[in-house]
């Protein structure tokens, strides 16, 4: 017996697929993130994912492999982390007065505004101004088609989708593009390799000596990145000064990281990466495709490259930004997920989740590949293909009562609570997240006394 739903269908056959039943051992649901879409089973899948590669990468290296549990509670707390954390107490709002549902003329509509430019754009786009609040946009848009508000969104850089149903999205020219992409793309780099090498490889804290470069922001490419530090990696997140990150995700998503602020708009700034990125073993990117060429990074031999999107590397749609609740709402799983006619939800914003632990799976299977034959890799996840996958898996009957995860599954450091890690062999990350844009831009070897986590919760 393996499933849920064989570790996510072995992230569709994009990378190495062994996995015996005796490695990962799964919990029963138990009501936690209760959907009428199969997420309990898409989450642990997709940890379970990363739990397998952890295992591949043992056994190259001449290792053991791992006994590992899938905690439901655990996962369902580290997937609801935005709504388990608490600041002196007092629980926080996910999101932001403009984003949400809102009826159009003839439909609904899902805006995204919780960074302060996306807020402003959506305004502009809405004909707005910039001091317009919730009851501004909702008579505005009710006066509107939904597809006005989705164009006119898309031609402002704004965030804004049409609520569509399964079938219209599967028909349309960006869903089409979709269907013809794997969940995980793979692609074996075409540059020059580095030399093959053989390390030795902890059973608790695989990534160790391993510098991921982190241009990630808000929840997937965060989630993936501190995973990987989770197993050991030196993770460096790399921000620009003039978008600051909200403070409150960056609590969240940044432990176990350093945090430091470079301009790759100037020279100087794009030579610090560069430098940075020359003695990389993974690169992590959440930019649409073609931004790492227009910036000019010069990738060393041997690199991953591991890339998150909202929608795919083709289609008409490949360059739009988009977020969790975003994709939710065009794909089909908002109208799924709601009753009486108005959209819902999932339990969590489980394609972010998902999303990145299938992004960080295959960076660490791309790079057990790498050490074998010295040849970088090219991976890609993105939102929309998860939530195709989620469409697509089979539904029994939604669970009668959403079960939530007790405070067990949770840590205080200071002011904040916040989720443990989704694995149970890890009690908590090595450390808090740093303040944001705090630390250097500079490598910064992890300090041996921080890499074991001695309470294993």
């Amino acid at each position: 017996m393996l499933t849920p739903w064989q570790l996510v269908t072995t992230y569709d056959g994009a990378m190495g697929t062994t996995t015996r039943p005796e490695w990962i051992g799964f919990d029963e649901p138990d009501g936690y993130l209760a959907a009428a879409l199969p997420v309990a089973a898409l989450a642990q899948g997709s940890v379970a994912a990363l739990a397998a590669s952890v295992n591949r990468i043992l056994i190259r290296s001449g290792g053991t492999a791992r006994t590992w549990r899938m905690s439901m509670e655990r996962i369902a707390a580290s997937f609801t982390g935005d709504r388990m954390m608490r600041v002196g107490g007092n629980p926080v709002e996910g999101f932001a007065e403009l984003s949400g549902f809102f009826r159009a003329d003839d439909g609904w509509v899902r805006t995204h505004g919780n960074y302060p430019h996306h807020r402003l754009r959506l305004l502009k786009a809405l004909g707005l101004p910039e001091g317009g609040d919730r009851a501004a946009v909702t008579e505005r848009v009710a006066r509107m088609s939904a597809r006005d508000v989705e164009d006119r969104a898309a031609a402002a850089h704004a965030i804004a989708v049409r609520v569509r149903d399964e079938a219209e999205w599967s028909a349309s020219a960006p869903g089409r593009a979709l269907a013809h992409e794997p969940l995980v793309e793979l692609h074996v780099s075409s540059s020059a390799p580095a030399s093959p090498r053989r390390r030795t490889v902890d059973p608790e804290l695989p990534l160790a000596g391993i510098r991921v470069l982190d241009f990630t922001r808000v929840i997937a490419g965060p989630v993936a990145t501190r995973a990987l530090a989770l197993l050991g990696a030196e993770v460096l997140r790399v921000d620009p000064p003039q978008l600051p990150e909200l403070p409150l995700q960056h609590v969240e998503t940044g432990q176990g990281k350093w945090s430091a602020l470079l301009d790759l708009g100037t020279d100087t700034g794009l030579a610090q990466a560069n430098e940075l990125l020359s003695t990389a073993d993974i690169l992590v990117t959440g930019y649409r495709p073609g931004a790492i060429e227009r910036y000019g990074f010069e990738k060393p031999p041997g690199l991953v490259q591991a890339t998150v999107g909202a929608w795919g590397t083709s289609g008409p749609w490949a360059h739009r930004r988009g977020f969790d609740s975003i994709v939710q709402a065009a794909s089909g799983i908002a109208l799924v997920e709601g009753d009486h006619g108005h959209p819902g939800a999932l339990p969590a914003q489980a394609l972010d989740h998902a999303s990145g632990y299938l992004l960080a799976a295959a960076a660490v299977d791309a790079l057990s590949a790498r050490d074998a034959d010295g040849r970088g890799r090219d991976v890609n996840v993105c939102l929309a293909g998860t939530a195709r996958l989620l469409l697509q898996a089979v539904r029994g009957d939604r669970p009668a009562v959403l079960r939530q995860p007790t405070e067990s599954t949770t840590v205080v450091h200071g002011t904040y609570r916040t989720a443990r890690p989704p694995l149970p062999e890890y009690g908590d990350y090595a450390w808090p997240a740093h303040d944001w844009g705090s630390d250097t831009p500079q490598w910064h070897p992890r300090d041996a006394t921080l890499l074991h986590n001695a309470d294993k919760g």
